[in-house]
């Protein structure tokens, strides 16, 4: 069988083991003795006599011993017939040992194995459980045809028995009957369709293991357990986790929609309106079809990406691997990053551990950059590392490398130079070569460096130095005719061959800026002909040639006495060059018409090298497989699906549930969400929290679409939410189930001692629950009440909540659920009641900044806090921001962005202020005014504004102090990127009739159960998006009118509410990229 089935065998078999070898290592110094003995015969003798003994107690003994010899690698082989023997004994502790002996000898002596299998059968009803499992263990150890039906059956039953422990070992039998008789597949798959249904997180990692080994093609077994998987991962052991996120991770790549295919949509460009205005054709007009279309994430994919999240803090490293490779295929490009601090974490362990982890970040630094940028010093490289992680660690930084840290990167590498290690000082210097390249800012300074290391001592460091700069001055060579004359006088010095060679290909090619030098070198060259190595035999030929074609009254005889030296070499190659030179560059009555053209092949001009990282391509292999590693496809490897261009039917993975009772894995559920909870990290996206399903695969409606609110999910997760959110994991349930009843009764106390409001809240509550359940039979509406019941028996303990977590900067949409929808006074009121021209007049008042300051600074508690830096980032310091909705005094055409400054250090910041600001074409930055000191625990705000030019780019810069930089980037959400502009109800209809078609963008949704009247429509659409309300005379419709601050194009948004909570949103918008994005954007807002 696969070393892959055998390994995890072992694994599962281990327990057994290892308890036995707990009672033998007291025996080691006997063994010892055993072993020193005369002869193995008479050893051998005395231990076959003890099992033939009928005391139970020698035969215990004598099985210990033979344990041990095992354990210590020994051969005991030829004991197979006496031990063999005992399998019947009743003595269950001998019974035990037995087992062990055969599972490890059963396949090397199978004729002896097959006289005791009806011994083993009758193994399978033993009422131990252990021995149950031991006897199913050792009969799919023997490897003969002829018993392929006993072990059928023997796996059938065992599927069906009561102890999890022998299912899973019917799982870990289920590959080797495959591998032994493939013809057994179909029954076989019967089997797995039947333990892959089981509830218990003993089984499910094994059977996912005999799924992936026998039926990897057969998805539609995984569909109505996909969400039981989900929620059972985390309880899974260690082992079983890797292999269900790995399926997981294909399972997911056919059945979801790539979530960053709106990001691929928007870095087009105007994609969309060359389409419009350059062509007619239907394709044309599907791509367009196909643009309008927002992208919502299936809740079935987000509850896959919420529940292995907390997985990044397992001490596995293949389980964090794992993670990080699910994250890196399957999230959004947004959600990636959280992976990449679990990553930098592994770099601590040993250096197998980091060569793997280096392989996969080195591949992800290629496409997601930004995400390691932050660890940067991580990656730096320490004295006692081997050299293979100096080289992967060197691979890393020189893909992190950007115009903003590459000075720090060039220091590092000035360091690595000096390096003891030879390969890595190659490397480093070839990886200065690839910064040169890819950074043209630093490349002169990079070539000044290289050229200083030709007068290195070391010989390595000058040849890889004069490779590199090879490469370089191909890019610019008229300006670096003094670096060609500087290398030209080093042939006398150089030996190494591909250093040489180097550098007489650059003084041929480049020979009319050193018309003098040239014909030198080649007399210099022509003499050492004969000792000078092939490659560099071959550049001399070349440096004839070109020479002869631009200088034949100086090189002719010289070329025509290396051309007869080729001519006569020993190596064929050139011997060949030799002949097809002469022919080319001197012409003879012979020759053809090639002849005339000799300047155009030779002197032709060569495109520049480009070096790219070896790791470019690997992406296509699934991160963390063997195949990556090799970066070659291995044997078993699966190949990683693409994504599905249309979503297939999500109703696949709906189950009907038949029974009151509550499944155990929903347990699991409330942990994970208890810690993400407590552990609140500061790259965490905020979209996480807003499309999740419920955590429960019984409780999800068969109708779901990615629209149910928080408050929906299962009992457990509600009693997770209110239990003040404990990181801790639990790993006995009986504990688990005591702390609850004791918060169940704790909780009813202070429910009954409540006002009529909070009872209220729960009538409404329950009413929406039991509208978003329409779709199901009477039954599970009976079954969902009582459900909820349970779950809502705690809304007093809510308040308490509410102060506990009023400072935690980023919620998700269960925190924000809690809260009562207050009137937010900012968003429409202020705006509305005034007209385009009084804005202006407004605007234009001069007020000085000192007066105008403070009226930006106060925004209301609902605007949106993101967080720029972190107090630990920050050594102290943390940064938060807002968009204030306010007009940007300086510059109307800015957006305004509030930035509250905290100092949470013992000493005072100083000289705070804004440098080496990064923006895309036509985005512009008004910076805030310094900060001159900012004493320790104080906080201090200010106000920037930038013209983000209508687009979702980031704003990136520096963050200064006194003492520090800070790398920071500010990423407006589209609705930010518009100022609201009141419109009456006609002039809203005709600016509508004028921005129809290809700048109609209409979807239909269903509207959360609590969204369903207008005051709550009109706060979620303007909290989304900075819009104001326009007069409308039906009760059925909401419209909204604004602005985008830079182009001033109008944004006009229509909700068009239906029965039973059916509703259409329309956008009609100039630009076709912000209507796509709003699109979005709103539908959360609508629907979460």
């Amino acid at each position: 069988r696969s070393g892959k089935n055998l390994a995890y065998d072992v694994f599962a078999g281990g327990g057994l083991f290892l308890s036995c070898l707990t009672e033998i290592t007291g025996l080691c110094s006997l063994q010892t003795k055993f072993l020193t003995s005369k002869g193995n015969l008479s050893r051998h003798d005395d231990l076959k006599e003890m099992l033939d003994s009928n005391k139970d107690s020698l035969k215990l003994e004598a099985m210990k011993r033979i344990v041990a010899m095992i354990a210590r690698g020994k051969n005991a082989s030829d004991l197979f017939p006496a031990v063999v023997k005992n399998v019947a004994c009743k003595n269950i502790e001998v019974k035990k040992l037995v087992y062990v002996y055969l599972v490890r000898y059963a396949e090397e002596q199978q004729d002896l194995a097959l006289l005791s299998i009806s011994t083993f059968q009758r193994g399978l009803k033993d009422p131990n459980q252990l021995i149950r499992a031991s006897a199913l263990r050792v009969l799919s150890s023997i490897r003969v045809t002829i018993i392929v039906p006993i072990m059928m059956l023997a796996i059938k039953e065992a599927a069906s028995d009561m102890s999890p422990y022998v299912r899973k070992t019917a799982a870990h039998a289920i590959p080797k009957l495959y591998s032994l008789d493939p013809e057994q597949k179909d029954q076989l798959i019967e089997v797995i369709e039947k333990l892959l249904a089981d509830k218990t997180t003993l089984v499910a990692g094994s059977v996912v293991m005999a799924f992936e080994e026998v039926c990897p093609e057969r998805i539609d077994l995984i569909h109505k357990n996909y969400r039981k998987l989900c929620n059972l991962l985390i309880d899974v052991e260690e082992w079983g986790q890797v292999v269900i996120i790995n399926m997981l991770t294909r399972y997911a790549r056919t059945q979801f929609l790539n979530p960053n295919i709106n990001e691929s949509l928007l870095e087009e460009g105007g994609g969309a309106d060359k389409t419009f205005y350059g062509s007619d054709e239907d394709e044309d007009e599907d791509e367009e079809e196909k643009e309008k279309k927002p992208y919502v994430m299936d809740p079935d994919h987000r509850l896959l990406l919420r529940n292995t999240k907390p997985l990044r803090q397992m001490c596995k490293f293949q389980v964090v691997m794992a993670v990080a490779q699910l994250y890196f295929h399957l999230a959004p490009k947004a959600e990636v990053g959280v992976i990449a601090k679990a990553l930098v974490r592994l770099l601590r362990s040993h250096s197998e551990v980091q060569y793997v982890v280096l392989q996969n970040v080195a591949t992800m630094t290629i496409k997601r950059r930004g995400m390691f940028e932050p660890y940067l010093k991580s990656f730096y490289i320490r004295s006692t590392d081997p050299t293979q992680i100096k080289i992967l660690k060197l691979e890393v930084l020189t893909n992190l490398a950007n115009e903003t840290n590459i000075s720090t990167i060039l220091r590092e590498f000035q360091t690595y130079i000096k390096s003891m290690d030879k390969d890595f000082v190659a490397a480093t210097i070839q990886a200065i070569g690839r910064c040169a390249t890819n950074i043209g800012e630093v490349r002169d300074t990079c070539l000044n460096g290289l050229v200083q290391l030709l007068s290195n001592r070391d010989e390595l460091v000058v040849a890889e130095s004069v490779v590199v700069i090879k490469k370089l001055l191909q890019m610019q060579p008229e300006k670096h005719s003094d670096i060609i004359k500087h290398m030209a006088k080093l042939t006398d010095n150089i030996q190494v061959p591909m250093a040489r060679a180097s550098i007489l290909w650059l003084i041929g090619e480049y020979c009319e800026h050193v018309p003098k030098i040239a014909p030198d070198v080649l007399r210099k060259m022509a003499k050492s002909f004969t000792n000078e190595e092939d490659i560099v035999k071959l550049q001399i030929l070349n440096l004839a040639a070109k020479l002869y074609l631009t200088n034949s009254k100086q090189t002719k005889l010289l070329t025509q006495y290396v051309l007869n030296l080729a001519k006569y070499d020993q190596n064929y190659d050139i011997r060949d060059r030799a002949r097809f030179i002469r022919q080319l560059i001197v012409p003879t009555e012979k020759s053809g018409a090639l002849s005339k053209y000799a300047k155009k092949l030779f002197l032709a001009l060569k495109p520049a090298p480009v070096l790219e990282s070896p790791f470019k391509d690997r992406d296509h292999f699934q991160l963390g497989s063997l195949s990556h590693l090799l970066n070659a496809k291995a044997g078993g490897y699966q190949e990683l699906p693409d994504w599905p261009e249309s979503a297939p039917d999500p109703s696949v993975r709906n189950v009907e549930i038949f029974s009151l009772k509550v499944p155990e894995w929903t347990k699991c559920s409330s942990r994970e969400k208890r810690k993400e909870k407590k552990v609140e990290k500061p790259f965490y996206s905020d979209s996480e929290g807003e499309s999740g399903p419920t955590e429960s695969a019984d409780s999800e409606s068969d109708s779901a679409s990615g629209s149910e609110s928080g408050s929906e999910g299962s009992g457990s997760a509600s009693e997770s939410e209110e239990s003040g959110g404990v990181s801790v994991f639990v790993s006995e349930q009986s504990s688990e189930e005591e702390d609850r009843k004791h918060e169940r009764k704790m909780k009813q106390q202070k429910s009954d001692s409540e006002s009529e409001s909070d009872e209220e809240e729960e009538s409404e509550s329950e009413s929406s629950q039991s509208e978003s359940d329409d779709s199901e039979s009477e039954a599970e509406n009976s079954e969902e009440k009582l459900l909820s019941k349970a779950a809502e028996s705690k809304p007093p303990s809510k308040p308490a909540k509410r102060e506990t977590t009023k400072e935690k900067k980023e919620m998700s949409l269960l925190d924000l659920d809690d809260f009562e929808p207050a009137p937010s006074p900012q968003v429409t009121p202020v705006n509305n009641l005034f007209s385009n021209s009084l804005v202006t007049d407004l605007e234009g008042l001069s007020l000085s900044e000192a007066v105008l300051l403070p009226a930006t600074i106060t925004p209301s508690s609902a605007l949106k806090s993101y967080e720029l830096l972190h107090r630990i980032t920050g050594e102290g310091l943390s940064v938060e921001y807002c968009f204030s909705r306010q007009p940007f005094s300086p510059d109307a055409n800015m957006v305004a962005v509030q930035m509250q400054f905290t100092n949470s250090s013992a000493s005072d910041t100083k000289s705070l202020h804004m440098e080496d600001v990064k923006l895309q074409s036509g985005m512009r930055v008004k910076e805030f005014p310094e900060i001159e000191l900012l004493p320790a625990g104080e906080t201090a705000t200010a106000v920037m504004g930038i013209d983000f030019c209508d687009s979702t780019q980031a704003a990136n810069f520096q963050l200064c102090t006194h003492t520090r930089k800070f790398f920071v980037s500010i990423q407006p959400p589209v609705g930010e990127l518009m100022r609201p502009v009141f419109l009456t109800e006609n002039e809203f209809k005709k600016e509508q009739g004028q921005l129809m078609g290809m700048n109609e963008i209409t979807e239909k949704l269903t509207l959360d159960a609590k969204c369903r009247n207008e005051h709550a429509i009109v706060q979620r659409v303007t909290t989304a998006a900075n819009l104001s309300r326009v007069p409308c005379g039906s009760d059925k419709e909401c419209r909204f009118a604004g602005r985008t601050v830079t182009s001033g194009s109008l944004v006009l948004v229509t909700v068009a509410t239906r029965e039973e909570g059916a509703a259409q949103l329309t956008i009609n918008c100039e630009k076709m990229v912000i209507g796509t994005m709003l699109v979005k954007d709103i539908l959360l807002a609508l629907t979460q």
